[in-house]
């Protein structure tokens, strides 16, 4: 089994003994993934008593249908990018009534990428129902390298999330400071 596999692994497992022992949902919005954070959910047993809702919105028309994203902010700012994440995650809390949720868009390539946003380039965003966190981070790899470590990120920012007592900025520390950005 890939290393990879077995942190992501590890993570789902932690993410449910805190949210079994809080009587907690989360939910999840994937673009770039193409629900591999809600495949690892699923794999472990017993999931459907923390995860209830997971949307894959890879198309700009799925993440407004579905979401509720800004067809304004798609174009402003395209589909990789701090609005539309948010807006992504935000949409998942909202329409799964799930104390948490997390979305991912990003440039898993090997296409796809430019100077502004290469590949590698991916937005995770992490909400609750009343604040929303942001970071940006440039994975290196190959396409399932990039989509890995995407979804272990949004895992780990879950798990940080979903531990705090008081829901705060503090959930983020293990996130890197200089892409970290929080309302």
């Amino acid at each position: 089994m890939p290393e990879s596999n077995a942190v992501l692994e590890s993570l789902v497992s932690q993410l449910a003994d805190v949210l079994i022992n809080k009587q907690q949902q989360v939910a999840t919005a994937e673009s770039c993934t193409g629900g591999g954070l809600a495949t690892a959910f699923t794999a472990l047993p017993g999931s459907s008593r923390w995860f209830g809702f997971g949307w894959v919105t890879y198309a700009n028309q799925a993440k407004i249908q579905m979401l509720g994203v800004q067809p304004e902010s798609l174009q402003a700012a395209g589909a990789v990018s701090r609005i539309v994440v948010e807006e992504m995650a935000q949409g998942a809390c909202t329409r799964s009534a799930a104390h948490f949720s997390a979305a991912i868009s990003g440039i898993a390539g090997p296409d796809g990428g430019s100077e502004e946003k290469p590949v590698g380039t991916v937005w995770i965003a992490w909400s609750t129902p009343l604040q929303t966190w942001s970071a940006r981070f440039l994975f290196p790899g190959n396409r399932n390298e990039v989509r890995e470590a995407a979804a272990i990120a949004a895992a780990e920012g879950l798990l940080a999330l979903a531990s705090q007592a008081i829901l705060s900025r503090s959930a983020f520390r293990k996130l890197p400071p200089q892409v970290f950005n929080g309302h």
